[in-house]
């Protein structure tokens, strides 16, 4: 019976657990249960306190980036329109997020394989006309009253739980190319041929990351992962290349200055380095930003860092991505934490949450930066967007709940 847990405990060691095998290293460090002792565990108040403060500025942001739109006559709406909508999503994220806190982590489990089909059907629906609502040429949304629904946002979550519950049912078998390879390829191909058709290259970039992150902390054949992730990357530069508009654009990135490029395709990206500029270290001062004067589209979205960086200067930014790099560290800490205790299903999701963080991140700072391809993803809790707010929040609410189990068993210790 040792010997069948220890097998099953093979779910990538050394990235999981904080010592290999060792029982006795395990009790040092705390890691070992102390019995189920329910009073002491409370929530994490350095996750809540991070998070939080991402969201205030994110609503500063979103306030300040939109409030020249008021003069626009693409949207003729008053100066605090977006973010009244912004307030009102992030209400209703809240809500979800409890709700999905409330919920143990043994059910997420359960029903993990349904709620993927579900993000498969919404993907489905956003394609059909009538159901699917479309904008500049994509269909990405659902209307649901005075609310859109985002469904790749929703399979982000999906995505996330399905994951982790494959590896944790197949983890015998995943040394195995046609047993823990094929399958979950063929659900990544399916994801993929579907998010492709909205088209939202961007979304099915950080589907595949999440996906990936988790096979290969579930102790995926290394042989078998990068011969998987050689394949993905391949895909990826033949669908850039097939599309003449995704040529164009990608080559626009490599040199945005050319009088070309800078007034078509790395438009976006041209002001985006001049906000930047701008703000050099302590930025020009919040509110004072001239490129959210029309000059840098989608300036409270996709490119808010910019803004951010032009009004806050280095600082600013600098302060941003330290607090989701401690997040970042934080969900795989907890991750360990859960693995350790031999809560496998709830330790990859938490990883999984922070690969899902880190790599969308690290995707909307390269872009804004020049340092990646223009690809539309926000930047988690401070971009305006409600259906990635939601996913964001319900994501640090299993965060949460994995952590106040964790101390359930542990006696409320967080060590």
């Amino acid at each position: 019976m040792i010997k069948a847990k220890r097998k099953r405990k093979s779910v990538r060691e050394e990235s999981l657990s904080p010592a290999v095998g060792s029982v006795s290293t395990l009790a040092l460090e705390g890691y070992v249960p102390r019995g189920n002792l329910s009073g002491g565990a409370h929530l994490d108040f350095g996750v809540l306190f991070v998070v939080f403060t991402l969201i205030l500025i994110g609503c500063l942001m979103v306030y300040s980036a939109s409030i020249s739109l008021a003069d626009s006559p693409k949207y003729k709406v008053g100066e605090s329109f977006f973010l009244y909508r912004h307030l009102i999503s992030l209400g209703l994220a809240l809500f979800v997020a409890v709700i999905a806190w409330c919920i143990p982590m043994k059910v997420w489990n359960s029903a993990a394989p349904v709620l993927f089909v579900l993000g498969i059907i919404l993907l489905i629906a956003v394609l059909i006309p009538g159901v699917g609502r479309s904008t500049n040429g994509a269909s990405r949304w659902i209307p649901l009253g005075p609310i859109n629904l985002q469904a790749t946002e929703f399979m982000k979550v999906a995505v996330l739980l399905y994951a982790a519950n494959f590896t944790v049912r197949k983890q015998n078998y995943m040394h195995s190319f046609k047993k823990g390879f094929i399958p979950m390829g063929l659900v990544i191909a399916l994801v993929g041929v579907l998010v492709l058709k909205e088209p939202d290259l961007g979304a099915f970039v950080m589907i595949v990351c999440i996906a990936m992150g988790i096979l290969f902390l579930g102790g995926s054949n290394l042989k078998v992962f990068f011969s998987m992730a050689g394949v993905l990357v391949s895909v990826l530069v033949l669908m850039i290349f097939a599309a003449s508009w995704r040529a164009a654009r990608f080559f626009a990135y490599l040199d945005p200055w050319e009088e070309k490029n800078a007034l078509g395709k790395a438009y976006q990206l041209s002001h985006s380095l001049i906000a930047f500029g701008r703000g050099e270290a302590l930025g020009v001062g919040l509110g004072d930003a001239i490129e959210k004067q029309h000059y840098l589209p989608e300036a409270h979205t996709d490119f808010i860092l910019a803004i951010l960086g032009e009004e806050l200067g280095f600082v600013g930014v600098t302060v941003v991505l330290l607090l989701f790099l401690w997040l970042v560290r934080k969900a795989f800490i907890i991750g360990r934490r859960a693995v350790a205790l031999d809560h496998f299903f709830p330790g990859l999701v938490a990883q999984g949450i922070g690969i899902w963080f880190g790599v969308q991140t690290f995707i909307n700072v390269g872009v804004a930066s020049g340092l990646l391809p223009t690809k539309g993803l926000t930047l988690p809790f401070v971009s305006y967007g409600g259906s990635a707010l939601m996913a964001t929040m319900v994501a640090v609410a299993l965060l949460l709940r994995i952590d106040w189990e964790n101390k359930q068993v542990t006696g409320g210790s967080s060590s």
